[in-house]
């Protein structure tokens, strides 16, 4: 059996946290405060959390320009220095309760045009969220099953 090790980072206040509970089916509830997760905020724990990691998902909020230009940083950091490929990267717009929720189309810097991009508001779709990040999971195992094989026919080669 393959273990996947997935990253959820994004900017701050973007709603990892409800995502990551939703997607585990935590039984906690967030209530309307927010309540910052601590330790992970600082750059120099970014190695740590990187290490051995299979796929990373990128949520950020499409209402706060803030968030699209920090992105490239996130994707640079977390994707590309890591050398995963695309198809390991999920980006997640996620829609705050309500914001309107608009799925127009986000300006994106060019490096994060080839990434699957998948919308999220778990207050009127929250079945489509968990099934596109099934989806992407499923790219991630493939990808790792994929590296496990070559790695075998190398040996055995």
């Amino acid at each position: 059996m393959l273990k996947a090790k997935v990253l959820l980072v994004g900017p701050s206040e973007c709603g990892k946290t409800v995502l990551a509970n939703f997607l585990s089916d935590a039984t906690e509830t967030i209530g309307g405060e927010y309540n910052p997760t601590q330790g992970v905020r600082f750059e120099s724990c970014w190695p740590a959390m990187m290490k051995d990691s299979h796929g990373v998902v990128i949520v950020f909020n499409p209402d706060l320009p803030s968030h699209l230009k920090e992105l490239e940083v996130w994707y640079s950091s977390f994707v590309h220095q890591q050398r995963l490929q695309d198809n390991q990267c999920l980006l997640l717009a996620h829609h705050k309760p309500g914001s309107g929720g608009d799925k127009g189309r986000l300006m994106l810097a060019p490096s994060l045009t080839k990434l699957r991009l998948a919308h999220s508001n778990l207050d009127e779709e929250p079945e489509d969220v968990r099934m596109e990040f099934l989806k992407f999971l499923e790219g991630v195992i493939n990808s790792m099953s994929e590296n496990r094989d070559r790695e075998e026919m190398s040996i055995i080669t």
